[in-house]
């Protein structure tokens, strides 16, 4: 009997949870060890992650700062390609240096190959973004690199 290999609806499903219930090493673990994510309304420097090594540090420097909640107003589109998801959704959270709350809605096109997710077109609100870094650098949290920022 062969194991069972997620489609593409449970892992954006997993990935949802996991944001709030696991660790980002268990985030990353998610992802393909080529995965490519981008954002593409964000400032240039932090646009594009290559390769799971990297997402992960990012990840993970990044969760010093920030301290996700809930995962809110999900819709999950599937589309004509199997491997293909579009879902849109709100992250809350805190700013963990400041005590701020943020709201971040996103829609994310997500790629995923046996089970695991190898591309993320991550489109999350580019002012709220920027309102976050400006905030979390006023703190003096260190997110001058692409390696500390979150995905």
């Amino acid at each position: 009997m062969s194991e069972h290999v997620r489609t593409t609806r449970e892992t954006v499903e997993l990935m949802l949870r996991t944001v709030i219930e696991g660790s980002r090493d268990d985030l990353a673990d998610l992802y393909a060890e080529d995965v490519v994510v981008t954002n593409p309304f964000v400032a240039e420097e932090y646009r594009e992650s290559r390769g799971n090594t990297a997402l992960r540090t990012r990840m993970k420097g990044f969760a010093q700062y920030l301290h996700y909640s809930e995962v809110k107003n999900v819709t999950l589109h599937e589309t004509a390609d199997p491997q293909v998801a579009i879902v849109e959704f709100t992250v809350v959270g805190t700013l963990v240096p400041t005590g701020e709350g943020f709201e971040l809605p996103s829609i994310n096109v997500i790629r995923v190959v046996d089970g695991l997710i190898t591309e993320s077109r991550d489109h999350s609100d580019g002012l709220r973004t920027a309102k976050l870094l400006e905030s979390l650098q006023a703190a003096g949290a260190s997110v001058g690199t692409s390696a500390d920022t979150a995905s």
